[in-house]
């Protein structure tokens, strides 16, 4: 789903469209499994609940997992739509993923605490 793109970042395509809640989300198993092989520690040990950091256009979004949205997209806050992308949505676009120690810092950063707790437990 997604490839080595930079230092901080893995690269890839995802259906992109906006939805009514305040989270960004992709499916639920879609977002274990990421976490599960991008963001496990050494030990093979990881929650599989942290939210995953996206880069779609100009922002940044924690996102989360979700039953309700389907395989292969990521839903965003209608709100938070980048302007650049507000004319193709819905549809197909790079999406980037931060990898552990970038998601760490964004989150950090950011002060997020959604629903998985404390950013400091991040990755």
């Amino acid at each position: 789903m997604f490839e080595r793109f930079s230092h901080g970042y893995y690269l890839g395509e995802m259906y992109v469209q906006p939805r009514a809640d305040a989270a960004a989300a992709i499916k639920r198993a879609d977002h274990e499994r990421v976490n599960e092989q991008l963001y496990a520690d050494e030990s093979g040990i990881s929650r599989l609940d942290n939210p995953l950091v996206m880069k779609v256009g100009t922002k940044h979004f924690p996102v989360v997992g979700d039953d309700d949205v389907p395989a292969g997209t990521l839903a965003l806050p209608e709100t938070a739509v980048p302007d650049d992308l507000k004319l193709r949505l819905p549809g197909r676009s790079e999406v980037f993923l931060a990898n552990a120690e970038r998601a760490r810092d964004l989150i950090r950063y950011t002060g997020w605490e959604g629903d998985t707790g404390d950013p400091a437990e991040y990755a």
